[in-house]
């Protein structure tokens, strides 16, 4: 009798299947020469090979009924498989053929193996019909640890994770199915669903592709197809007009999303949270408030909703509640740089406004462009000019509401210094530029005499005569 691990060793690791091949091909001359087949079925099963282990195992049983290794090795891969009859029938012919001592073991073990398994099977089947499919799994699992390779009790199992809300798991068994039952377009088209109910397009797409190469006829499989492939496109567009800047265009295209897939909550979801982003970056505060907020009643940990919601507070100088988004999500990702840089920058803002804000000292939005800025400048200093006063109180008063309406227009007219002003820090506070010290309203009227507050372009000049 040959046993499998000597055969193995004796044929090494070099071309095997060369080796076995000439074999079959030379050994005496012999067609039938039931060792030749059990060596390349050795090889095949060294190399992982079951399946086409199989055949060959087969041939050998039928040119000699009694090799009871090669009948014995059938079983144990027909038990994987899940095909416990056809093992019990290898098993007990084994005890039926005057085995070794360890074969009789081997096979009577096996054999208390396959018959458990028929059991659990029986009360899998029994509690899927019930709808208990909690219990089924249970069963399910146990089998699963021998019948390792029994693509239709995977299925099943799949099955029931989908009835208990467990889709990633019930994945991982259709792709094992996928691999282990040939053209198992069902397989594919399913996973393809599943993954398309949970918003992953792009897998989605190219699970429904295996299906169509496998059967390019296959009804289901090409009309999942179209619909994902005009999603994902819809989806691509949208975030490359992001990537340009193109928020308007990106946010038209995510509404056309929702338009497309409306019974499909998780792309409802992401399609908000993407519009949020655009208006957030598009400095639309209230759009991106209203939108980021949706998007929080459904998930209220979306850290991405809370961070471009908390920028759009900083934009509408709500510091407080910017404040508490940026230390929401960073509970949730403490190690987001931009989180901690968001977070410092709504707390320097907050303690700046506590101070002198040169945006409420021109009336105007945070993101206002500049022609805004000077327009509103214009107003308030024709307004508060103090040659317009006669009365000393007044005018000591309108000294100062020029003085700051003067510096609001220096550091808002200037990139540079509006960007430091935006970032918490005033480029006019001594303090804020030497740690500490000195007047924060450091210029004095005397500073800004002569200067001509209306000479930064347009049809208007004044001249003003100072005492």
């Amino acid at each position: 009798m040959v046993a499998l691990g000597s055969v193995t060793r004796r044929l090494g690791s070099v071309f095997p299947f060369l080796l076995v091949l000439v074999d079959l091909q030379y050994e005496d001359g012999d067609p039938d020469n039931y060792i030749a087949y059990y060596r390349r079925a050795t090889v095949f099963l060294a190399m992982g090979k079951s399946k086409a282990a199989l055949p060959d195992l087969s041939k050998v049983i039928e040119l000699k009924m009694d090799f009871t290794a090669a009948r014995l090795q059938r079983g144990h891969l027909l038990l994987k498989q899940g095909k416990l009859d056809e093992a019990e029938d290898d098993f007990k012919k084994v005890l039926k053929s005057n085995p070794t001592e360890n074969e009789e073991k081997e096979a009577q073990s096996q054999l208390i193996k396959s018959d458990e398994m028929q059991r659990l099977r029986s009360q899998a089947l029994d509690a899927f019909e019930s709808s208990d499919y909690a219990a089924a799994i249970t069963f399910l699992d146990k089998i699963l640890e021998v019948c390792v390779w029994d693509a239709e009790l995977r299925e099943l199992r799949a099955e029931c994770f989908i009835k208990e809300g467990e889709p990633r798991k019930a994945i991982s068994d259709l792709k094992a199915a996928s691999k282990l039952k040939n053209d198992n377009t069902e397989a594919f088209y399913k996973i393809s669903t599943l993954y398309y109910q949970l918003g992953d397009h792009e897998l989605s797409l190219s699970e429904v592709r295996e299906c169509l190469k496998l059967d390019q006829d296959h009804k289901r499989c090409f009309a999942h197809y179209k619909q994902v492939k005009k999603l994902n496109k819809l989806i691509q567009t949208a975030e490359e007009l992001i990537r340009d800047g193109r928020y308007t265009d990106a946010t038209s295209k995510y509404e056309t999303v929702m338009k497309t897939e409306p019974s499909v909550s998780e792309y409802i979801i992401r399609s908000k949270e993407r519009i949020c982003h655009c208006f957030s970056k598009d400095e639309k505060p209230v759009e991106a408030i209203r939108v980021c907020s949706e998007v929080l009643q459904m998930e209220p940990e979306n850290v991405n909703a809370l961070k471009d919601r908390a920028e759009a507070y900083l934009i509408e100088e709500m510091y407080d509640e910017a404040i508490q988004d940026y230390e929401t999500a960073q509970e949730h990702n403490e190690n987001d740089q931009q989180i901690r840089e968001g977070l410092e920058k709504a707390q320097r803002l907050l303690k700046q406004s506590q101070k002198r804000d040169y945006y409420k000292i021109l009336g105007v939005k945070r993101n206002a462009k500049k022609q805004e800025i000077i327009k509103a400048y214009r107003k308030l200093a024709l307004q508060w000019h103090p040659d317009n006063f006669q009365n000393e109180e007044e005018k000591k008063k309108a000294e100062k509401k020029f003085i700051d309406i003067a510096a609001a227009k220096e550091v808002l007219s200037d990139p540079e210094m509006r960007k430091k002003f935006d970032d918490g820090e005033d480029p006019l506070d001594a303090e804020s530029q030497q740690g500490g010290g000195g007047n924060p309203f450091h210029r004095s009227w005397n500073s800004w005499q002569g200067f001509n507050p209306f000479s930064s372009g347009g049809p208007f000049r004044f001249k003003f005569h100072f005492n």
